[in-house]
């Protein structure tokens, strides 16, 4: 059964809709990730598909997220995501408004309100400091930084544009420092963690650069060994 309790620096790994993460291949890359996070220390969290979500959760005592939730109650909302059903699966959080599921600032703040009355950590996704500054005050646990043009190019954003990881951490704290920033975007090894990290951030998104890795147990591990550094 999958873990509840979430620990920072993390590293949350979006399974996204791939080929290599649907279905039982999601089951496999949890297990990889569970058995990184035993041997590191370092908390590994993966957000699977709906259609996969107690699967996973049943499988692996991994932390696991949905990659969605929609601010809604019992009752006519077909083809929702209801918040209740996530966290009756046995789900740690839901990540919100990412780039390819984006939200209205409205939308987010009801978003997270709904996850938090399910006792769902909530990480909403920016793409700008200035959105981590206006996402700031609903009071997610987490705010990840990610440029959508350097989503799943390999270029890490904390190396090709420093100052905008920077500048979330800035912006994110100085209206809520008790709200975490994530690193997302083209993060593919431990030396892009280690910047993200010294950059302020506490830990970090990733997608393809594990999900259709090679190796993902390998990237993992790269991953988490920086994280610990």
């Amino acid at each position: 059964m999958a873990s509840l309790k979430v620990d920072f620096p993390l590293i949350l790994v979006n399974l996204k809709t791939y080929r290599e993460a649907t279905g039982e291949k999601a089951v496999k890359l949890a297990v990889v990730a569970e058995e990184v996070s035993k041997r590191t220390g370092v908390s590994i969290a993966v957000a699977p598909q709906a259609i996969d979500l107690r699967m996973v959760v049943e499988a692996t005592e991994a932390p696991v997220f949905a990659q969605h939730i929609d601010p809604v109650g019992y009752g006519k909302y077909t083809g929702h995501v209801l918040p209740e059903a996530v966290a009756d699966a046995g789900c740690a959080g839901t990540l919100i408004s990412h780039s390819e599921r984006r939200l209205k600032l409205d939308a987010i703040e009801a978003t997270v309100k709904r996850a938090k009355e399910v006792s769902l950590l909530p990480v909403v996704c920016v793409d700008t400091p200035e959105r981590g500054r206006a996402v700031a005050p609903f009071g997610p646990d987490a705010v990840a930084i990610e440029p959508p043009e350097l989503i799943g190019t390999g270029i890490p954003v904390s190396k090709a544009r420093p100052e905008v990881v920077s500048g979330a951490v800035e912006a994110v704290k100085a209206i809520d420092p008790r709200v975490k920033v994530l690193c997302g975007a083209g993060i593919t090894s431990g030396e892009d963690v280690a910047a993200a990290m010294k950059l302020g951030a506490e830990g970090v998104l990733v997608a393809s650069g594990v999900v259709k890795a090679e190796d993902p147990y390998g990237v993992l591990m790269d991953l988490a060994k920086a994280m610990r550094r």
